[in-house]
């Protein structure tokens, strides 16, 4: 299966691992070498609620049983898709009300720009200097990492950047401006936590223009800082709200949330401003509301701070410089990209799965499953030392 992995499947680096599933279930993935390896990644914070979670398998089932895709995005009332766009209203604050269900989360950046410049009648859009919002060439021409995007340009025009957690950049948000997209934190950057009131003054600043504020919680979002979105730390409600990942708890989905006022503008002047066949697919929103409800429902939010703190007391080592981050999702800076894709390998090797930012890959990338116990924390805390030790 490797040999054929690597001869018919798109690679998207040369140093792709080849690991060989068999199975995963838990906070464990089950390879064909016959190991089990414990998950500290959750398929990039994906894995809410860890692998092959039995609610989400079972809603994915019983929908299953009843139809599959039936219609385009927008045109039936289908059970699934309509709960979840009910529940989401319900566990975020106003004026988010509206859900649109897409297939990823560059997707739903995607509409998330075409909504902001809709609503506002604006072309300018201000993104953030080491930010990323995915692979398509909307959210690319707003992620802030040249070096990922020199190569494909020409991208979207009239985009301008400025830096985290600085406010003196705030001129450069005007009249002109449609929008400002961010991470509520900064994933690709290596977790970087806005400052306290750093978001509060930048939304009375977007209010001052009338530019609307979108935040990318793809990441952060369904519980991973131990509140639903992360943005809820910080004093402030976005007018538009993207989300993907963990979302699914496993399946590919994204969306983007405002108020009515402004998302019923892509209904119209053109009608069908952002079209989508396999957005609100039931199969996907079966999961998703499952996944959705477990995380408000089972107390999994309340663990996490707890599990960042045994996470920062058990990675203590003269190799560590830091650790970035909040809640499940933490950064642990090796020093050199080069000592991190090491570690990361021999830590596999022992039977620990970590992996490393993009941008920034002297961070150890730390995004397990909300569900993983304090005592697969610390038994993959100790592989992670033992490697330290050893290198």
């Amino acid at each position: 299966m490797q040999n054929d992995f690597f001869k018919y499947q798109a690679q998207t680096t040369q140093f792709a691992a080849g690991f060989e599933v068999e199975k995963a279930e838990g906070s464990y993935i089950f390879g064909k070498d016959g190991r089990k390896y414990l998950d500290f990644v959750a398929g990039v914070s994906a894995n809410t609620l860890g692998h092959s979670h039995p609610k989400i398998v079972n809603a994915i089932k019983e929908q299953a049983d009843k139809y599959l895709h039936v219609m385009v995005y927008g045109e039936y009332a289908q059970e699934k898709p309509v709960e979840l766009c009910r529940l989401l209203a319900e566990a975020t604050p106003d004026p988010l009300e509206i859900t649109y269900l897409v297939n990823s989360g560059a997707e739903a950046i995607d509409g998330s720009l075409k909504l902001a410049k809709r609503y506002t009648g604006r072309e300018e859009i201000v993104s953030f200097k080491n930010s990323y919002h995915g692979n398509t060439h909307g959210a690319l021409s707003v992620s802030g990492h040249e070096g990922h995007k020199r190569e494909f340009r020409p991208l979207l025009p009239m985009i301008s950047f400025i830096e985290f957690n600085n406010e003196n950049d705030f001129d450069k948000i005007t009249e002109k401006t449609a929008c400002v997209i961010l991470e509520t934190i900064q994933g690709a950057a290596g977790f970087l936590v806005p400052n306290e009131d750093y978001l509060i003054k930048l939304k009375k600043r977007c209010e001052e223009v009338g530019a609307l504020l979108i935040l990318d919680e793809i990441q952060p979002g369904f519980g991973r800082t131990g509140k639903l979105f992360s943005f809820e730390h910080f004093g402030i409600v976005p007018d538009i709200l993207v989300m993907g990942k963990g979302m699914g708890g496993g399946v590919p989905v994204g969306a983007f949330m405002s108020s009515k006022k402004i998302m019923e503008t892509l209904a119209h002047s053109p009608k069908l401003g952002h079209i989508t066949t396999f957005g609100g697919n039931p199969l996907i929103a079966a999961a998703s509301h499952a996944t959705l409800k477990e995380v408000l429902e089972s107390g999994l939010m309340n663990e996490v701070d707890d599990k960042e703190k045994l996470y920062r007391e058990l990675l203590v080592h003269p190799k560590i410089k830091n650790i970035n981050g909040k809640g499940l999702m933490l950064a642990v800076n090796l020093g050199t990209p080069d000592f991190t894709l090491s570690v990361a390998k021999k830590c596999m090797e022992r039977g620990l799965i970590v992996f490393w930012q993009l941008y920034r890959n002297e961070y150890l990338r730390i995004s397990p499953p909300l569900t993983i116990s304090k005592e697969e924390i610390t038994e993959g805390c100790k592989i992670i030392l033992e490697v330290l030790n050893e290198e």
